[in-house]
């Protein structure tokens, strides 16, 4: 019956078409209904980079009854058009200690309206507007009550609702631009001028819409900021939300907490309260399995899970065999000293490495890992006295990267804990950080007094080094990527430096290369390493190691790790690369 069920795993994930949907419950496992995901019509251009869209039939449904804030504080709404920075005008916004949420372009109005937003903010995007294909919202969204700010492509589509013009122009902008203001406006008052903003735009306004003026002009655009009489409905050319203008933070505070009147409320401590307040009544008493993995996100999920409801959250922690070095004790240590939390341990190593044996495929192995965390998560069931809701640490950029606007085709990779679940889930979800990002579940952290030290750790994947070991998984590849990787991290310590960076991690790619090593012939495995600085995961530059620091690692690997005679150093940004190799 396991190895049946295992094989299955398997077989799903390598064509996940073929899935059973309808497995029998086991005992202490109460089966949920799951209504199917609607239809979304998408017709929207093929977005490059990192896209972001609330709804996908491919994305699991938001969880219900645990919200991001109190629904007497303030937000803002962006609507999404495919921009490569619309998750940073939702960070800039939040940085205003203002709540705001992402929705796609073809969201219903009853849905906007039922959230009641203070403004809306129409983010940039790669069509034009004049296209017959190109996105659009619902005209009522620029047309209604609420204030408006349109960004790039925004913009231009507030100007062709309301009988503007736009056409394209031989005159594209890139890059950095001087933006002179030629009258003060709510938007622009108190900012510098001229501006030094970013531009990205092959299109400019041939005509403004009635009721609206031109505030400020660049070099090669007439019209870089529009306002309209009232001075509630803005237009900007330019992209306030990127560090290369430098008055965006002001632009955006004068819209959001003046022409919107939105108080500065939502905070990582009004955060906590709500969250607790909203776990507590969603959950009416019954247990919540939490999914432990000693990784930033799960060790405060399982904080805030422990001071929402006690003793009623059993933390699971599992090892799938894909974790660091002695990571398994050192997680646990740290629950038991530091946060009084014994975690529940189920060794599952044999169970993951046979189900993904020979699968090379990096999307396969993520839906084996989730399927085969769900199954794990269901056996341990038994053992706990059942359980009614799964607790997982999913981020925004999880989410993000599992969607895509044009479906599956054009999806950068799945997480395992959104694309790569079953659809027969037999847990009630609770991700009370879907929303968030990962230095705002920090803030959360500090908020729950958790140790800076746990908090400090670096981001580890779900699918732990299965995404790190290119290729076929084995025991063998995965010890040689352990010492490797702990090496590295080992030499970041030594070197006072592993605290100002992101990420760092060690790859093994699927490649041999030929060496000289005591006067002999080698050929052996190559071994790449990762460190980047980021704020959010959403994007990413290289970390700039010094050459000794690099050199020690890679004498270290070579001469310390049996099978490795080649070390290289990974010097991509995201875009165009993602942070992991898989």
């Amino acid at each position: 019956m396991i190895a049946d069920r295992r094989r299955r795993t398997r077989l799903e994930a390598l064509d996940p078409g073929s899935r059973r949907r309808c497995r029998p419950a086991r005992q202490g496992v109460r089966p949920k209904p799951r209504a199917a995901a609607p239809e979304t019509p998408i017709d929207s251009p093929r977005f490059t980079g990192v896209s972001w869209i609330l709804s996908s039939a491919k994305r699991t449904p938001p969880t219900k009854g645990v919200a991001m804030r109190d629904p007497s504080q303030d937000m803002i709404v962006v609507l999404d058009f495919g921009s490569q920075t619309t998750q940073l005008i939702a960070r800039r916004v939040r940085e205003l200690n203002v709540y705001c949420e992402i929705h796609p372009y073809h969201v219903s109005p009853e849905v906007i309206d039922a959230l009641q937003p203070n403004g809306i903010i129409l983010s940039g995007g790669p069509a034009s507007v004049y296209e017959d294909d190109a996105p659009k919202c619902a005209e009522e969204f620029v047309t209604g009550d609420r204030p408006v700010l349109g960004i790039c492509y925004g913009m231009q589509l507030m100007t062709h609702f309301l009988g503007g013009e736009v056409a394209p122009t031989t005159e594209r902008e890139y890059g950095h631009a001087l933006v002179e203001v030629d009258r003060l406006t709510r938007l622009t008052s108190g900012v510098a001028d001229p501006l030094h903003v970013w531009m990205s735009h092959g299109d400019r306004l041939d005509r403004l819409p009635d009721g609206f003026d031109a505030v400020a002009k660049s070099e090669n655009s007439p019209v870089a900021i529009m306002a309209d009489g009232d001075q509630r409905r803005f237009g900007l050319q330019f992209h306030p939300e990127v560090v290369h203008t430098k008055e965006g933070h002001e632009l955006l505070s004068n819209f959001v907490l003046g022409v919107c009147g939105c108080s500065a409320t939502w905070t990582m401590e009004s955060f906590v309260e709500t969250t607790i307040r909203d776990v507590r009544a969603k959950t009416q008493g019954k247990r919540v399995l939490s999914a432990t993995s000693g990784g930033v996100d799960s060790t405060v999920l399982s904080k805030l899970m422990r001071d929402a409801i006690g003793d009623r959250v059993v933390c699971l922690f599992v090892d799938n065999g894909l974790l660091r070095k002695d990571e398994a004790g050192q997680v646990r240590a740290m629950f038991r000293d530091n946060l009084d939390i014994e975690l529940h341990f189920v060794d599952a190593t044999d169970r993951f490495l046979e189900a993904l044996e020979g699968v090379a495929d990096p999307e396969a192995k993520r839906r084996i890992i989730g399927n085969t965390f769900i199954e794990v998560f269901e056996d341990a069931v038994s053992d706990i006295g059942g359980a009614d809701f799964l607790a997982q640490g999913t981020l925004y950029p999880d989410v993000i990267e599992s969607v895509s606007v044009r479906g599956p085709s054009s999806m950068i990779k799945t997480h395992h804990n959104v694309g790569g679940l079953p659809d027969d889930l037999r847990f009630e979800l609770i991700e009370p950080f879907r929303e968030l990002f990962k230095d705002e579940v920090r803030a959360v952290g500090r908020e729950l007094d958790i140790p800076k030290d746990m908090l400090g750790r670096h981001p580890f994947p779900g699918p732990g080094l299965a995404v790190r070991v290119l290729g076929d998984i084995t025991r063998e590849r995965l010890d040689v990527l352990r010492e490797a990787d702990a090496i590295f991290i080992d030499e970041l310590h030594a070197a006072n430096v592993y605290d100002s960076i992101w990420q760092a991690f060690a790859v093994l790619l699927p490649v041999s290369t030929v060496g000289v090593m005591g006067d002999a012939r080698t050929y052996e495995n190559v071994v790449a390493l990762r460190a980047v600085h980021s704020r959010d995961g959403m994007t990413a530059d290289w970390y700039p190691l010094p050459h000794d620091l690099l050199g020690r690692a890679s004498n270290r690997i070579i001469n310390e790790v049996r099978g490795v005679n080649r070390v290289c150093y990974d010097i991509s940004s995201k875009p165009p690369a993602t942070i992991e190799w898989e």
